[in-house]
């Protein structure tokens, strides 16, 4: 939460009553369609200041990555070539595989890795 008491975007807090202290869900007005933040415990309801209510964010730890990597070389079933020699240690063998980003909207990589 900013000093203002706005969220940053992409960032879904908790929010906690003001009369009981217990935290606070969201709940639909279906008669005046909007949304609301409720405590389960007692009355107190709070209007929502932003519609987003959940946000899911995947992202992948450099070791598995890496582990990923490590087993496309040994993937019988993907293409090979020995026309590209790797340019860091001069391997002609290489493999070439495709990765998919983690986000939805990434773009899919097309990379190749020597032998």
């Amino acid at each position: 939460m900013e000093p203002d008491g706005t969220y940053e975007p992409g960032f879904v807090g908790i929010r906690f009553c003001q009369e009981c202290n217990n935290m606070l869900y969201p709940k639909e007005d279906k008669e005046n369609r909007i949304l609301l933040y409720a405590c389960r415990n007692c009355d107190y309801q709070q209007e929502a200041d932003n519609s987003c209510i959940y946000v899911n964010k995947i992202t992948h730890e450099v070791d598995e990555l890496t582990q990923i990597i490590a087993d496309v070389s040994q993937d019988p079933t993907l293409p090979r070539t020995e026309d590209h020699p790797c340019q860091k240690c001069g391997h002609k063998e290489a493999v070439f595989f495709q990765s998919h980003s983690a986000r939805a909207e990434g773009p899919t990589t097309v990379g190749s890795r020597s032998l």
